[in-house]
């Protein structure tokens, strides 16, 4: 009972966290919105979870490292990311919203391992840098025109 309730506690944060995150995002209609976010930080929980579950069920049988299917998360969400961002005659757009996405996936793998508190706190921060900023850079480039 205890581990199904861990759980459950773990993906319903990685849902919300990232949730957070997205919803900016979506305020600001790009491309990986709150959808997108919420799955990229939910998918990244359960591997976690995962690794640490198949770590815990073959420790003792086979030398096993929780660490390396999680960095191959990271690796396969650079790929997600990269497909937010284009690149046309006025620059590049979607870079933020990789960088995002690239978070929200730290952030699933925090949750899934039970590191709670680097998991909000990094949440925390980057809800500020999503918005405050974006709020700054609008202030302060607008008035340098």
């Amino acid at each position: 009972m205890y581990v199904e309730k861990e759980m459950l506690i773990r993906l319903v944060l990685s849902l919300f966290l990232g949730g957070l995150i997205g919803l900016e995002r979506q305020l600001h209609r790009r491309e990986a919105g709150l959808r997108t976010h919420i799955l990229v930080t939910l998918g990244s929980c359960l591997i976690m979870l995962t690794s640490m579950y198949i770590f815990d069920i073959y420790s003792a049988k086979v030398s096993l490292d929780p660490a390396r299917i999680a960095a191959g998360v990271i690796t396969g969400i650079g790929f997600l990311g990269a497909g937010t961002i284009i690149r046309d005659r006025e620059g590049v757009r979607g870079l933020t919203t990789a960088a995002s996405l690239w978070v929200v996936a730290g952030i699933g793998l925090a949750v899934g391992c039970g590191y709670y508190s680097a998991a909000i706190i990094t949440s925390i921060l980057t809800l500020i840098v999503l918005f405050l900023l974006r709020y700054l850079e609008t202030v302060f480039l607008t008035r340098g025109r």
